[in-house]
């Protein structure tokens, strides 16, 4: 899995439009192998992009769950944390 794509569900506040949009072009990049599509390619990809945007705004809008939301801000801290401990850190 593509390691730019987060997880957006069960966040409060809850993702944003742009933050969805960002994981799905990211899904299609990883798919397609472009990271900038040629012209000929464009419309594909960016049609790929809206239609990927979609589904994850349905999929997350469908999802359900008993477990309290998470904070953004501490689980930023936690990845950064286990980043530091992986790769070592200043």
């Amino acid at each position: 899995m593509c390691r730019n794509i987060k997880t957006l569900f069960n966040f409060e506040p809850p993702a944003t439009e742009e933050e969805i949009r960002a994981s799905a072009l990211q899904f299609v990049r990883k798919l397609s192998g472009f990271t900038k599509p040629s012209v000929a390619n464009q419309p594909a990809f960016d049609q790929a992009v809206d239609e990927t945007t979609e589904v994850a705004r349905r999929l997350l809008h469908s999802l359900v769950t008993h477990a309290p939301s998470k904070n953004r801000e501490v689980e930023a801290a936690k990845a950064k944390e286990r980043a530091a401990l992986r790769y070592g850190g200043a």
